[in-house]
């Protein structure tokens, strides 16, 4: 009887993948417009909107670190028609920093590919003295707690990556400042002059270093960026495997059935594949990375969940 009951409970789903999608598909991005997320998203929107032969609609879920999105897409229904554009500070740091989350992105969630992986860079406000990581590191020394830096909040990526810098330097004494609504507001606030650097993706700030708003010290990644041909990377620096993108995928509530879920990692690989989605991400210095399979990503997924899990513990990374 049990059997009977749950094929009948899972027909009407299966049955949605005959004719899938046959109306528009909702896309949950869980941080402000002006950050990484929401610039990858828009860039991909009209192509996988082609593939699927129907509208992807954005919808900005910001707060809570990328958690309140995480929580709406882990509650909608699995039907293939919510979808997640999920981070590594949304569904790998999250988990390790929160003490209670409303939804467990590994298990609330299916993963379905990679899209792409965008460096962090080292910016500072135009008026800040240094021009280099190796005078930050030596103005900071020189003026220990008088030196501020900013992030989307203390359990953050970004927040993560400037204790990673601060221990590497020797023991930096800086002062956090959070911010709330993803990397948009904390790049405000630094061009505004309200603090004095910060990390961030190399996507966030594009703009304002373009314009001379932000000047970036170094880029956080394996080799240099392309929009950045001058800029060292903190390897370069004296700072060696500092390497800390952050990457970003589609997911899908859990119970979604198999052949959604294959239908939206082939719409979402060719869609990385277009010419102008790549041209477009490169220009703000995102490298478009997809996965092998949807079981590859979801053990990516795990893994990048175990790291920073014991990052977040080593920093003693606490929500605000």
């Amino acid at each position: 009887m049990k059997r009977l009951i749950g094929a009948l409970l899972l027909a009407p789903l299966l049955a949605l993948g005959q004719g899938y999608p046959n109306k528009p598909v909702k896309m949950i991005i869980p941080f402000a417009p002006g950050g990484a997320s929401d610039f990858v998203g828009r860039i991909l929107q009209p192509n996988l909107s082609d593939l699927l032969g129907q509208q992807v609609v954005i919808e900005n879920r910001p707060g809570a670190s990328g958690n309140i999105g995480v929580e709406a897409a882990a509650r909608s229904a699995p039907d293939g028609y919510t979808i997640f554009l999920g981070n590594v500070g949304s569904v790998a740091i999250n988990p390790g920093v929160f003490p209670k989350l409303a939804a467990d992105p590994l298990k609330d969630l299916v993963a379905v590919t990679q899209v792409v992986d965008v460096p962090g860079v080292l910016v500072a406000h135009p008026g800040f003295p240094p021009n280099s990581v190796k005078e930050f590191v030596a103005y900071a020394k020189a003026n220990p707690g008088k030196v501020n830096y900013a992030s989307p909040g203390s359990g953050s990526q970004n927040r993560l990556e400037m204790e990673k810098l601060r221990e590497a330097a020797g023991g930096l004494d800086m002062v956090h400042v959070p911010y709330k609504g993803g990397a948009g507001p904390a790049v405000s606030a630094l061009v505004a002059g309200e603090t004095h650097l910060m990390f961030v993706t190399a996507s966030s700030a594009m703009p304002m270093i373009k314009s001379g708003r932000l000047k970036v010290l170094a880029v956080a990644a394996r080799k240099r960026l392309e929009p950045l041909p001058d800029v060292p990377t903190m390897s370069e620096a004296g700072y060696p495997a500092f390497e800390t993108g952050s990457w970003q995928g589609v997911f899908v509530p859990a119970g979604t059935p198999k052949d959604i879920v294959e239908r939206l990692y082939a719409a979402s690989v060719k869609t990385m594949q277009a010419r102008e989605v790549r041209e477009r991400l490169a220009q703000g210095g995102v490298e478009v990375v997809t996965s092998a399979s949807p079981a590859a990503f979801e053990r990516f997924v795990a893994d990048e969940t175990a790291r920073w899990g014991k990052a977040a513990k080593q920093a003693g990374a606490t929500v605000d």
